[in-house]
Parts: C-alpha cells; structure tokens; sequence
C-alpha cells in the first residue's frame, strides 16, 4: 500500500471522530437523549478503530528482542482499549441516553461514572500503547518519529477526559489524526 493510502487509512477514524465531535450534545437531558444514544450506537465499530493509527505501522511478525516485546505491549493496549472503550460507549452512550429519554435521570449519574471509569482504563491502555508503538518506530527509524510521537502521546493525554466533546476532544482527535499520519510518513520506506 501506498504511504498515502496507508496515511489516510490511520487518518481517517480520528477525523470521522472529529467531525462527530462537533455534533455531539454537549449535555445529556430529555431534548438531547435520543440524539446522544443513537450517536453511541453508530460509534460502537467506530472507536475500536481509532487504534489503526498505532496496528498498521507495527504489521508483521514482532521479532524476539525488545522491540518485538514492545509489539505485543502495543497490541495488548490497542485490544484493551477498544474493549473498554466500548464499554464506556455502550454504558455512558447508550445506556445513559436511553434512561434519560425514558425518564429515569436517577440512573444517569452511576452510568456515567460507570462509564468514565472503563473509558479512563481504555484511553490509559491506548496511551501505553502508543508509547511501545512510538518506541519501536524510534528503534526503526530514529529521530524521525519524534515529532508525530509527541502530537501523539499528546493526545493520548488529552483524550483522558475530552472524549470527542467541542472543542477540545474534536482538537485531540485531529491530534490524533497529524500524529497518525506522521508516524507512517516517518516509517515509509525511501523510495
């Protein structure tokens, strides 16, 4: 695959979250529930996607040295995360959208916290496995890297409690997107 084929495959989850971002609902209430549940159901394949930015720049066998540890650690944090991270969809999103459009806001508050708390130990995972991806990608290819590395891990660390919400959380998915785009720019072969 070409490298700007492959950039605009790790792009393009993080900008399809991005430009969602700009339609969520800032808060949930009766006006907003159906809205914010069915957005969550359209999310739920659209989130375990993000971790193709970090997947496609580790393709092939890891080998059996540090980098190839680093390997495994980045795709047991990309699964975690897209495991979590969908629980956090599915409770906060979905289950809490649909109680507050049946009337149940007492049962809102626990879900979100609910939420948060898998949401949190999904991005943490994706952050741990941005980190071993980064490394590898440096032990590959030097220097290079660094730039999309640190736009990355930045975003990693905003994504923590921005979600996708305006403005901030669309700003950390097209964080995501440049860092993406610049770790496979980095790792393309010369022609």
């Amino acid at each position: 695959m070409s490298t700007s084929r492959t950039t605009a495959l790790v792009m393009a989850s993080p900008l399809l979250l991005a430009a969602v971002g700009l339609v969520h609902p800032h808060a949930l209430n009766p006006s907003t529930a159906a809205h914010w549940a069915g957005l969550h159901v359209l999310l739920l394949p659209v989130f375990p996607l993000l971790t193709v930015g970090l997947l496609v720049p580790l393709r092939g066998r890891p080998r059996r040295d540090l980098a190839g540890a680093a390997t495994v650690v980045a795709r047991v944090g990309c699964f975690v995360f897209a495991a979590y991270y969908t629980g956090l969809d599915a409770v906060a999103g979905i289950a809490a959208g649909t109680a507050a459009e049946h009337g149940a806001t007492g049962a809102v508050q626990p879900l979100f916290a609910r939420g948060d708390a898998l949401g949190h130990a999904g991005v943490y995972a994706l952050g741990v496995a941005a980190l071993a991806t980064c490394a590898v990608l440096f032990a590959r290819h030097g220097l290079r890297v660094l730039p999309g590395a640190g736009i990355l891990l930045a975003a990693c660390w905003s994504f923590v409690d921005s979600h996708i919400f305006w403005p901030r959380g669309v700003f950390t998915m097209l964080g995501f997107a440049v860092g993406y785009g610049l770790l496979v720019v980095a790792s393309a072969d010369p022609a």
